[in-house]
């Protein structure tokens, strides 16, 4: 078999793989919508909050077995739980997008805009900041 006729063979095999790694990676994501919260219930009680960053997720401790999780920005970041004695309960990934069920995309050449129709149409403000820098 020729060296192009294996790379094709070996790339034909690894892109269901990779497919399958992804779908897997996505079940183990911690998802939140843009300007949402979702509450985290634990089986045991948490001492200290971490997040990766902080502009794309906030954590709030309601007690100490439930965590408020809200998606600040678009993005991935990291939820870090420690118990009292600094044992980790829990890190998670987490992934704050917007609620694609309430949104219209409209495209006009190379500008996007995104709106939320939750219920009258209107332009997300952090794209309408993002829209103005660009030039």
């Amino acid at each position: 078999m020729s060296r192009i006729a294996s790379l094709v063979l070996s790339i034909a095999f690894a892109l269901p793989m990779a497919a399958a790694v992804q779908a897997e990676d996505d079940v183990d994501l911690l998802r939140v919508y843009m300007n949402h919260a979702r509450v985290l219930k634990l089986d045991r009680p948490v001492a200290k909050v971490i997040i990766g960053n902080s502009m794309v997720a906030d954590a709030t401790v309601a007690d100490p077995m439930t965590i408020v999780l809200t998606g600040r920005s678009f993005g991935t970041t990291n939820l870090v739980l420690l118990d009292k004695e600094g044992v980790a309960i829990a890190d998670e990934r987490v992934l704050v997008s917007i609620d694609e069920g309430n949104t219209v995309r409209v495209f006009r050449q190379t500008e996007r805009s995104i709106l939320s129709c939750t219920p009258n149409c209107e332009q997300h403000s952090d794209l309408k900041a993002a829209s103005a820098a660009t030039p």
